[in-house]
C-alpha cells in the first residue's frame, strides 16, 4: 500500500512510499530512520499525534520532525 512520508529531518522531503500491510509506526521509523531515536522526533499520522503501535492505512500521511536540531544553541536572554 502507499502512504505519504514527510521527513523533516535535515533537508526534508516528502514522497509516496510503499509499505507492507500491517506496518506500524515503529516499523516505519526503524526502516526510514535506523539511527534515530523515536523520543527525539514528533511523529504524526494525518496531522495527529500517534502511538508506536498504530498500524498504517492506505493513503495515510506520516510526518517525522526532529524535536532537537543538531548544533542549535539555547537562545540567550538579555
Amino acid at each position: 500500500m502507499q502512504i505519504l512520508f514527510i521527513n523533516n529531518d535535515g533537508a526534508g522531503f516528502a514522497d509516496q512510499i510503499d509499505v507492507a500491510d500491517g506496518t506500524t509506526i515503529s516499523d516505519l521509523f526503524r526502516q526510514r530512520l535506523p539511527h534515530g531515536r523515536p523520543q527525539d522526533y514528533l511523529i504524526r499520522v494525518n496531522r495527529q499525534p500517534t502511538t508506536a503501535d498504530a498500524v498504517l492505512q492506505p493513503a495515510d500521511r506520516v510526518s517525522v520532525t526532529p524535536t532537537k536540531i543538531e548544533g542549535a544553541r539555547p537562545r540567550q536572554h538579555n
